[in-house]
C-alpha cells in the first residue's frame, strides 16, 4: 500500500552536485522518518542519511557528513538527498525507506534491522569524469 519511488539519479563528475528525490504514496500521517541507503558492487547495502517528517531532525553517518543533506517537502510527501562534492566513492544505487510512525530520527535509523514499512525500487548514481 505504501510505495516509495526514487529519481535523480545518473551520471556526475567528480566533485559536482546531485539532488535525489523519494516521492511517497499511501501514507499522510504526520510521523514518519525516512531513510537513505546506498549499495555499491560487490557491497553491502550502507544506511547514510534520515530525516523526520514530524520535526524535521536528521541524522547523518560519519563518512557524509558535511557532504550530505536532508530535507523534505512534507505536503508534498516527497523528500530529498542533496549530495555535495561527489567522489568516486559515491557511486551505488541509491534507496528511500519509510519507517510509519516514527517521531524522531536517532541513530539507528541507518541500520536495516530499523522497522522500514517500505522500500523504494533505488536510483542509479555513477560518479565518474
Amino acid at each position: 500500500q505504501v510505495q516509495l519511488v526514487e529519481s535523480g539519479g545518473g551520471l556526475v563528475q567528480p566533485g559536482g552536485s546531485l539532488t535525489l528525490s523519494c516521492a511517497a504514496s499511501g501514507f499522510i500521517q504526520d510521523y514518519a522518518v525516512i531513510g537513505w541507503f546506498r549499495q555499491a558492487p560487490g557491497k553491502e547495502r550502507e544506511g547514510v542519511s534520515c530525516f523526520s517528517k514530524y520535526d524535521g531532525t536528521t541524522y547523518y553517518r560519519d563518512s557524509v557528513k558535511g557532504r550530505f543533506a536532508v530535507s523534505g517537502d512534507n505536503a508534498r510527501n516527497t523528500f530529498y538527498l542533496r549530495i555535495h562534492s561527489l567522489n568516486a566513492e559515491d557511486t551505488a544505487t541509491y534507496y528511500c525507506a519509510a519507517a510509519i510512525g516514527v517521531r524522531s530520527v536517532q541513530s539507528m535509523c541507518v541500520s536495516l534491522t530499523y522497522p522500514w514499512d517500505a522500500w523504494g525500487r533505488g536510483t542509479q548514481v555513477t560518479v565518474s569524469s
